[in-house]
């Protein structure tokens, strides 16, 4: 099956990905010489663009080039960056001098990093950066396209698409953060940095062995510039009254799947109000279908509002939670040690077992209660995953109030080098409770956008759900820096995030999250109880074909 060719692609690439992502904030403090905040927020600046990029690869996709042209020429951007990192790292003037380390923190010895060298390093991550952007919501879309609705077989596994998408994401992250991450710090950065070049250069090779077989979609136009002229048309016939008979909208005959009008957001169905007299322009009169169109791309905006802080906190799990494992034991026996960024596979090993776990066994449980054929409906998915995330955030502040009470408890509070004698597996239960929840969260978003987006936007509807995670990045970066400075400058003590993670307060910190995330729950049972889904394809279509045998026999 040509899926196999995606699920394999999707592998390579994000092994690709997270063999630069899994260890960056380490080798930003190793080697870069930064401090937790400014290596922190580094991170997630960068990870935050990666994730906002595929709105502008979406529509250059639906606009000019087509979802498959748009990847080749982000996929060559995308590999050059690579190529670029891992030069940068690989030659030592791109580098500055290693500085003597005690324990955890390096000294003030430490040559700052010059200007030419952070230039290089991080111009090549954010060639990767939009590089990505055109590739992920493009080769996503592609990978569903190739199931036909019409076809009742096919429609049956484009349902368990995401799931094993996501499964072939998982494994490659899973890779990545055990033998790169390992690698990287055992072997060097140089061969932990040109492997995953590698796998980019044969996972578009994958992509390309399958273009015979790919079913292409056509250019529809511009989504944005579509929903413009909705509203715009809208709000232009502010005093006009939609008759009562929504039959009366303007439609064209000539559409190949016609959108019946609705009552939701009744204010845009005045774009197709036909005025006597007015100028008949695309920014005056539109059609139904894509009032309609409008709508279902409207709906999943409170949604994707509610999905940014869970976003914002798994974007924790790759900063400050492999930031706290460095502080504890990490050996196994008397001369293995655990890479810290290796921990992080906890997250996507729960990731893995609950993807699989749930579309093999959950799904078919629950179709026989519930007869919905995802078992359950999209924002239950996505409802228990933001659940999860409090649930997380409360163990992540329970444990690390615990390990700072035995640092102050040994008096390693001052220096902050020593590590804590206690195991790295106390984290596991926050790192494994994350993981969880982004099966359910991440999972459902990308299916939640991808099915309920019209025909015409399913690339934008894809980068609905990636943007979630980039803006999620970049709350992460903004809450984490004003906590910082504001605790530093009016907290009775020094404050809650400091580069001496014994000395630090993470555990309010998670606290604030907690709270954070409770309310954010309370918003979205409010916008998933007011949600509408729209008709299935194949449903809308059967439905047409009624009303017009209803129109024939009232006919005769």
């Amino acid at each position: 099956m040509v899926c196999l060719l995606f699920y394999f692609y999707e592998f390579f690439e994000r092994m690709a990905y997270y063999g630069i992502a899994s260890n960056l904030v380490l080798y930003l403090t190793r080697e870069l010489h930064q401090g937790t905040v400014a290596s922190a927020n580094n991170v997630t600046y960068w990870v935050g663009t990666t994730f906002l990029m595929p709105v502008l690869g979406a529509f250059v996709a639906d606009v000019y080039l087509g979802r498959y042209w748009t990847y080749l020429i982000s996929a060559a951007l995308y590999f050059t960056g690579m190529c670029l990192v891992t030069v940068a790292v690989s030659v030592r003037s791109l580098r500055p001098p290693p500085c003597n380390v005690h324990g955890n923190e390096a000294t003030a010895e430490c040559k700052p990093t010059s200007t030419l060298q952070l230039a290089v390093f991080f111009s090549a991550l954010y060639i990767i950066a939009f590089g990505s952007g055109g590739t992920k919501p493009n080769v996503a879309t592609i990978g569903a396209d190739q199931f036909d609705d019409f076809d009742p077989r096919e429609r049956a596994h484009k349902i368990s698409f995401f799931n094993w998408w996501f499964l072939s994401t998982f494994l490659g992250s899973l890779f990545a953060h055990v033998f790169l991450v390992f690698i990287q710090d055992n072997v060097g950065w140089s061969v932990g940095y040109g492997i995953p070049t590698a796998g980019l250069l044969l996972s578009i090779l994958i992509f390309l062995a399958g273009t015979p077989f790919y079913r292409h979609k056509k250019v529809h136009g511009s989504p944005l510039t579509q929903m413009a002229r909705v509203l715009v048309a809208a709000t232009r016939k502010w005093s006009v009254t939609v008759p009562e008979n929504l039959v009366q909208l303007h439609e064209l005959n000539h559409h190949k799947l016609r959108i019946l009008p609705t009552n939701s957001l009744r204010f845009l169905n005045k774009a197709a109000v036909k005025v006597v007299g007015q100028m008949r322009t695309p920014w005056m009169l539109c059609t139904v279908t894509e009032v309609e169109e409008t709508k279902q791309m409207l709906r999943l905006l409170p949604i994707w509002i509610a999905s940014l802080i869970p976003s914002s906190i798994a974007a924790q799990t790759h900063t400050l939670f492999v930031k706290q494992c460095t502080t504890l034991d990490r050996h196994i026996g008397k001369h293995f040690q655990i890479p810290p960024a290796s921990f992080a596979t906890s997250v996507t090993i729960a990731m893995i077992v609950t993807t699989f776990l749930y579309d093999r066994y959950f799904v078919k449980i629950m179709k026989k209660y519930t007869a919905n054929p995802r078992g359950i409906t999209l924002l239950q998915r996505i409802g228990f995953g933001f659940f999860l995330h409090i649930v997380a955030m409360l163990v992540a502040s329970l444990t690390e109030n615990r390990r700072l009470r035995v640092a102050r408890d040994l008096g390693l509070v001052q220096s902050g080098k020593e590590v804590i004698p206690r195991t790295i597996f106390i984290l596991l239960p926050q790192f494994a409770l994350v993981g969880v929840a982004d099966s359910f969260t991440i999972v459902g978003m990308m299916d939640l956008c991808y099915s309920q987006a019209p025909e015409s936007m399913k690339s934008l509807g894809t980068s609905y759900s990636l943007t979630s995670y980039g803006i999620g990045n970049f709350l992460s970066s903004v809450l984490l820096s004003s906590v910082s400075n504001i605790t530093v400058k009016f907290g009775a003590r020094k404050g809650w995030i400091l580069n001496n993670l014994n000395a630090s307060h993470l555990d309010y910190y998670y606290a604030l999250l907690l709270l954070l995330s409770f309310f954010n729950f309370l918003f979205f049972l409010c916008v998933s109880k007011l949600y509408v889904y729209k008709a299935e394809v194949f449903d809308q279509v059967v439905e047409e074909d009624c009303s017009a045998y209803a129109d024939k026999v009232i006919g005769a």
